[in-house]
C-alpha cells in the first residue's frame, strides 16, 4: 500500500472527476430537455408539429432513459 500520492496520479484523478461531472451534466440536460418536451407536447401539441417532430418521434424521445442519447 502506498502512503504518498504520485504526481502522475493527480491529473488522472482530476480528469476522471471532470469526466464524471460532464457525464452528470449531460444526463441532467437530457432530463430537462425531455421534461420540457413533454410539457410542451401536453400544453400545445401544435408546437411540436411546428418544430418538425412527429408524435412517434416525441414518444420515442420521451421513452428514453436519461442516460441514452
Amino acid at each position: 500500500m502506498r502512503d504518498t500520492v504520485e504526481p502522475m496520479d493527480v491529473p488522472r484523478q482530476h480528469s476522471s472527476l471532470a469526466t464524471w461531472r460532464n457525464i452528470i451534466a449531460t444526463w441532467d440536460q437530457r432530463k430537462r430537455f425531455r421534461r420540457d418536451l413533454e410539457q410542451k407536447w401536453k400544453d400545445d401539441p401544435h408546437l411540436i408539429d411546428d418544430i418538425g417532430l412527429t408524435r412517434p418521434q416525441v414518444e420515442a424521445e420521451l421513452a428514453k432513459p436519461f442516460w441514452r442519447a
